[in-house]
């Protein structure tokens, strides 16, 4: 099939790079710089959990030498993609990565509101988890790119340097929070590794109940769940609609928050820098 054909390929040419994740884009051109082309699939309004590249997506990836995938359960078309494009041309950058499961979510009974076969998918929350990816993407660019092997483990050795620095940022910043008050109110259990990382707790409130979230049953599980993990406020996503955290804020009289990203599309960094801002301004006043 022409479309996953590398014939003609000059050794001279950067390394084509196609990812199944905006953030796993970033991370690609951190490691690989000017010496990889990346191809970010999912585009800036993709929702991860729920993306499948069509055919105009395939062919943006043409001739691409690896894909990137997150992996633990995220990508449902990750086989179908796997016989296109050949095992060996697929890199699964979570299947190494610390399993963190979905018993445990505070206040879910230990289920994720989306299926992920009991793995919680969401590792990208988690610095060390990032600072692990950077190496296994720079080894596999140098086993691809073998002449410029060492390029690449400088570069992620760099990058993970940064990391560390914004590592210790977060827990500087974080420290702010009185430790009664470090629960996470989120409407969706995407910040577990962000919460097990820090020492904080995670109550995701759409988790509790899919069907009518706003019945007065509902109202009153929430509440009394509120207030025995002392939750201050309750936090939305971007690029999703507040209206339910919006109506369950005015029943309950908690404060709802500036929105946090879970998936990203730009870099890592600046993903940690917005939401531990947003946690801080919100739970430290």
């Amino acid at each position: 099939m022409a479309l996953w054909g590398l014939a003609g390929l000059a050794t001279a040419a950067p390394l084509k790079v196609a990812a199944l994740h905006p953030l796993l884009a970033d991370l690609a051109r951190e490691v690989g710089g000017e010496r990889v082309e990346v191809v970010d699939l999912t585009g800036p309004n993709a929702d991860p959990h729920k993306f499948e590249p069509g055919a105009r997506e395939l062919d943006r990836a043409r001739e691409a030498r690896l894909f990137l995938l997150s992996g633990k359960g995220l990508e449902p078309y990750h086989e179908k993609l796997r016989d296109l494009a050949g095992a060996e041309r697929i890199l699964n950058v979570g299947e190494t990565l610390p399993d963190r499961t979905t018993s445990n979510v505070c206040g879910e009974g230990g289920s994720l509101h989306h299926h992920h076969g009991g793995l919680d998918p969401h590792w990208w929350h988690s610095v060390d988890c990032w600072r692990r990816a950077a190496r296994i993407v720079a080894k596999r660019f140098g086993e691809l790119d073998a002449e410029n092997a060492g390029y690449y483990l400088d570069r992620a050795r760099s990058y993970r340097e940064r990391l560390a620095v914004l590592d210790r940022w977060i827990r500087a910043e974080l420290a702010r929070v009185p430790p009664g008050k470090r629960v996470l109110a989120v409407a969706h259990a995407a910040f577990g590794y962000f919460c097990d990382e820090y020492g904080w707790r995670m109550v995701a409130v759409q988790g509790l109940n899919r069907e009518r979230v706003t019945s007065p049953k509902f109202v009153g599980e929430l509440a009394r769940l509120m207030r025995r993990e002392g939750v201050g406020a309750l936090f939305p996503e971007e690029q999703s609609n507040p209206k339910m955290l919006r109506t369950l804020s005015e029943s309950l009289g908690v404060k709802l928050a500036e929105p946090l990203i879970a998936s990203g599309t730009g870099s890592i960094e600046a993903m940690f820098r917005h939401n531990v801002g947003a946690i801080v301004t919100t739970l430290a006043e």
